[in-house]
This record gives structure tokens, C-alpha cells and sequence, in this order.
């Protein structure tokens, strides 16, 4: 008789994870392993520490449910230490510049050698290899390299970066992900791995649709500011009697329906023309977008919003994060959690619900004793 386990257990559940990492992009990847259920163990050099201490909320919401431990590795005994941790792991991460644990015995091959079935998880700015691989790297300097801060803004802005490390985020979620990945090919194979995640290529893979349009063309992408890109004139920011909307009318149908909604329906229908199929144009943009934002600016931006998204039309405020929290949370969009710990922190999930990933708990359980 097959005999299941209870929906307790978690997915990770057994998976001990030793984390060099700091900062943002690697101890994010290793607090999704940890939410779901693994035992991370990180190392902190005991001189210096995680710089992102300075920020106390954020450390504690990045490493929450972690056992820190701080370690010398200049010193025998740390190295000793070290690699006594390393014995009990199946996981090991670090996002140093290449090189730098391998100047105290930990490079790739000495792992490896100690411990075949070992995932062996390196982030850097720019990858393992390549002529740019002992290149520093911090998120704002990833998205200048990328051309990320060319995408935002209009022609002849200045460089634009995104206003928050969304460079470091993405480079930790895609590190979990091929984590988990290798956690379970290993699994099936008994083999181990060794994952080269780059914060560059998490940047690639952020702009991944224009990135495979550069690698067809070889033309970089136009700026094209709040519009949309579709490139449909409806697919815009505008200016309402109250603040700012972002509408996404993409399809021809949603620009009659703003038309219905804003009570120009046969100019829109007129200044369109015939329609095909696919996104909604016009031979006269700038006349229809000037028609669209004179019949807003006598409206709300919540009317509005409420209004097109009822009828169907892609429709918001735009909102500070601030705002943006309040709403998700008043309107159930977001399942924050209250972790618990020496610095209780809100935080906003993993970003996805699970009927049944946390055994059925709101919030997942510490599984490392000494941060929780």
C-alpha cells in the first residue's frame, strides 16, 4: 500500500542549504529556500558582517528563517567550522566575485571533489566565465551594462534606472528556481550540479521579449516612455482632473469601449479607421490620443479606473507603493505575512498563494533555529 506523507511537510523538507551570500540577490534566493522549508545555515564574516544590516527590516526579511553563524574563514578554526557545515549540506550558494572562496579552499573543484552530489549555486554580476567574469557588480551599474536604463524614458533622456534592485530581486528568484530544479533532478539522477547564475542574465531574461527582438534585428528598441508597447494610441498615461491613469486599451474593441466609457465613441471609431487584426492603430495618433486625454481631464483617475476596468478595459490609478499596499491589502490582492523574530517584519508573501505549500499555514515555519 502506497502510504503518502502528511500535507504538512514542506517541499524542502530534509534540503540544508549553506549560504555565503549578502546583500540582496543571494540571501533572496536562499529565504525562498528556506520559506519553503530547507534549513539554511548562512555565514557571516564576524568582522564586517552583511553590509544590508544597516537596513534592519530588510535584513530580517531577507534572512528570516535562518541559522547565522559567524566565521573566520582567515582563521583554521573558521575554515574548520566551514567545512564542517558544508558536510551536513546539499545546497551550497555564494554570490562573492569568482574567485574569493576559492582563496580559502572552497573553489568550484575542491566542492565538488569533497562531495559529488553536491548543487553548488554561484551568482555574480557577470557569470563564471568570460572575459567579464572578475568584474564587480551592484544592480544599477547591471542595468546600465544591459541597457536596461535605455529602455525607460523617452529619446534624449538621460539614462533612466528602475527605481528599486529589481536587477538584484530577479537574480535571486531565478537562482531558486534553478535550485529547486536541480534539487529535484538530483532526485532522480543521484547526481549533483553547478548553477552559474549571472545578474546579467537575470537582466536579459526581465527584458526577455525585446531581447529577442535585438538578437533578430541587432537594433536596439526605441524609448518609448509611459506608452504601451503594443504602440497602441489607447495603450498610454493620461492626465485625469485628479492625478494620473494608465490605460491599456490595446485591441480595437477596447478603444470603442473607452470611447463608450468617455463618451466619444464615433470620434475614436472615425479617427481609427478600418481595423484589422491584432493591436488597435490609427493614421492619426496624435489627434486620437489628444481626444482621449480632453474627455479624461474632466474625470477621476478612481472613477475611471473603476468604470473602463468594469467594461473590461486594463485600467489603473497610478499609485506610490505606499498606496499600492494599502489597496492590496484592503482588497485581498496580497497575502502579507507577519514574520516573526528579534525584528518582526510585514512582508508580502513569496508573491504567489499555494492551497497547501506551507502544510496549510499562513505563514511558513522557521526550519533554522536562531532567526525565527
Amino acid at each position: 500500500m502506497q502510504v503518502h506523507p502528511p500535507t504538512a511537510i514542506h517541499p524542502l523538507h530534509g534540503i540544508t542549504v549553506l549560504d555565503f551570500s549578502h546583500v540582496i540577490a543571494g540571501p533572496f534566493a536562499t529565504y525562498y529556500l528556506a520559506m519553503l522549508g530547507a534549513v539554511v545555515v548562512k555565514v557571516e564574516n564576524p568582522h564586517r558582517g552583511d553590509s544590508l544590516r544597516r537596513s534592519p527590516q530588510a535584513f530580517a526579511a531577507l534572512n528570516h528563517g535562518k541559522r547565522i553563524e559567524s566565521i573566520d574563514l582567515n582563521m583554521d578554526a573558521g575554515r574548520a567550522r566551514a567545512w564542517a557545515l558544508f558536510d551536513e549540506a546539499d545546497v551550497m550558494v555564494d554570490n562573492m566575485r569568482p574567485g574569493v572562496l576559492a582563496r580559502f579552499g572552497f573553489a568550484e573543484a575542491d566542492v565538488r571533489a569533497r562531495k559529488p552530489g553536491l548543487i553548488h549555486c554561484a551568482i555574480s554580476g557577470y557569470g563564471q566565465r568570460g572575459d567579464w567574469a572578475e568584474r564587480p557588480a551592484y544592480d544599477h551599474v547591471i542595468q546600465a551594462a544591459s541597457g536596461m536604463s535605455l529602455m525607460a524614458g523617452s529619446e534624449g533622456d538621460d539614462p533612466l534606472k528602475v527605481g528599486f534592485p529589481v536587477v538584484d530581486s530577479a537574480t535571486g528568484i531565478l537562482a531558486a528556481l534553478a535550485i529547486v530544479a536541480a534539487i529535484r533532478r538530483r532526485d532522480l539522477t543521484g547526481e549533483g550540479e553547478s548553477i552559474d547564475v549571472s545578474m546579467l542574465g537575470a537582466a536579459l531574461q526581465l527584458m526577455y521579449p525585446k531581447t529577442v527582438d535585438v538578437l533578430a534585428t541587432g537594433d536596439a528598441p526605441s524609448r518609448i516612455g509611459n506608452v504601451g508597447f503594443s504602440g497602441s494610441p489607447g495603450a498610454d498615461t493620461f492626465t485625469c482632473m485628479n492625478g494620473l491613469i494608465a490605460l491599456g486599451a490595446n485591441t480595437p474593441q477596447q478603444m470603442l469601449l473607452v470611447g463608450e466609457v468617455l463618451g466619444v465613441r464615433a470620434d475614436i471609431e472615425m479617427l481609427m479607421g478600418p481595423q484589422g487584426q491584432g493591436f488597435a492603430t490609427t493614421p492619426h495618433p496624435r489627434e486620437l490620443r489628444a481626444l482621449i486625454q480632453d474627455a479624461m481631464a474632466s474625470h477621476s483617475a478612481d472613477e475611471l479606473e473603476h468604470r473602463l476596468s468594469e467594461v473590461g478595459v486594463p485600467a489603473a490609478r497610478v499609485r506610490d507603493l505606499a498606496e499600492c499596499m494599502k489597496d492590496s491589502i484592503e482588497h485581498d490582492l496580497t497575502e502579507c505575512w507577519e514574520l516573526p523574530g528579534h525584528v518582526p517584519v510585514r512582508v508580502p508573501g513569496l508573491g504567489f498563494r499555494a492551497r497547501t505549500l506551507y502544510g496549510g499555514q499562513p505563514v511558513p515555519p522557521c526550519t533554522s533555529a536562531g532567526n525565527c
